[in-house]
């Protein structure tokens, strides 16, 4: 297979912007846990430490989903090193690798938006059972 080097050269926009979001989603989280760190201090509740926990695995998530993707683009290049020196086969392999390396990173990804959408359902439900008890009050 003959691949040209502007093709690897291809993942460095696309990565470049999902490590940034990547970036944005670890600072948002980063913030949360400050806010629920001094929630913490002054109302010591189970709910905030079992959210705290929540947002620990996001954030080691969030990690591993920079790592790979930092991989990815890493390997990207090399690939386009190899396939600028010549030696193509390797750089189909090293670009495969790279493209292996990213596809793991999104399936990180997926899993963190999924506990995300799960913990936000669970701030919904509480709301709506709130909503629910004040209208009982109410009538």
């Amino acid at each position: 297979m003959n691949l040209p080097i502007e093709t690897p050269a291809l993942l460095f926009s696309a990565t470049s912007l999902i490590l940034l979001a990547y970036t944005n989603r670890f600072l948002t989280i980063a913030t949360i846990v400050r806010g629920l760190k001094v929630s913490y201090e002054q109302n010591q509740t189970k709910s905030i430490l079992l959210e705290i926990k929540n947002l620990n695995l996001r954030i080691t998530l969030i990690r591993q989903m920079q790592m790979f993707g930092v991989l990815s683009l890493f390997f990207s290049v090399f690939a386009m090193t190899l396939l600028f020196t010549g030696i193509q086969d390797w750089g189909t392999y090293m670009f495969g690798f790279s493209l292996l390396l990213l596809l793991i990173s999104l399936a990180i990804s997926f899993w963190e938006i999924s506990i995300s959408a799960n913990a936000l359902r669970v701030h919904l439900s509480d709301l709506i059972e709130e909503a629910k008890q004040h209208t009982k009050k109410a009538n």
